[in-house]
């Protein structure tokens, strides 16, 4: 089993909807039997992949041993993809994993979960945070969706920053731009100063994720964004493939 964290130090970087086509893509095109964790208390990623989910408030007891996470995953209306969904318990995670002062217990969890997964992607809400640290420690590649700005530029270099003053190490970032529009200066220049990232251009065919809510390769795959997803997906299981 691999962890992929899609994280970032920003909100609004469009880091569920990479979450989500991701692991559309793991389980589709790479056929892999996939969790994706919804760490974020903001739920974006539940939203868009269970239309249909009940209103529960257990997603923080896993971290407290109360619930065992093979309890809470669930399938999707995509094949090899389930969902262990985030509530409204996860605005007091931050304070649990301080209360119970164990730097691990996310990597624990994870390790629960190989024997029925290929893939886990964790949709991390975005700081630097007690979650944060354990993504850090627990995850095997993080993915890092960037706006190309001066500042989103910036959160990146915080990010790398803090990875080196935490000594040891840590996970291989792999940083995306995400909505892009070239017809800005600022997002034309960035692309050029870095052409070997990739890149998603912004499309209102992922604005109508939220209306549907499904990945992209359930109602679009034949759409350039679905593509560029897929592509991106594709370079993830060629690094992970290297370790």
């Amino acid at each position: 089993m691999k962890t992929i964290a899609i994280y970032s130090l920003k909100g609004g970087v469009g880091k569920s909807t990479f979450a989500v086509n991701l692991a559309w893509a793991s389980a589709s095109r790479s056929a892999r039997r996939t969790l994706l964790w919804d760490l974020d208390p903001q739920a974006a990623a539940t939203f868009l992949l269970a239309p249909e989910a009940d209103a529960r408030d257990a997603a923080r007891a896993v971290f407290s041993r109360s619930v065992d996470p093979m309890d809470l995953c669930r399938p999707t209306t995509v094949p090899n993809l389930e969902l262990l969904a985030a509530d409204t318990s996860l605005n007091g995670l931050e304070r649990l994993l301080f209360e119970l002062g164990k730097k691990k217990r996310l990597s624990k969890l994870l390790e629960s979960l190989e024997k029925n997964y290929d893939r886990v992607l964790l949709d991390c809400p975005p700081g630097l945070t007690e979650t944060a640290e354990q993504v850090l420690q627990a995850a095997d590649l993080l993915i890092v969706p960037v706006v190309p700005s001066p500042l989103a530029r910036k959160s990146l270099d915080d990010l790398v920053e803090t990875l080196v003053r935490r000594g040891g190490k840590h996970p291989p970032i792999l940083p995306v731009f995400s909505m892009v529009d070239r017809r800005r200066k600022l997002h034309a220049a960035a692309m050029d100063q870095y052409p070997e990232w990739p890149a998603v251009p912004y499309a209102s065919v992922i604005e109508q994720m939220g209306v549907r809510r499904q990945p992209l390769g359930a109602f679009a795959a034949q759409s350039p964004s679905a593509g560029q997803f897929a592509a991106i997906w594709a370079a993830i299981e060629h690094r992970l493939a290297k370790d």
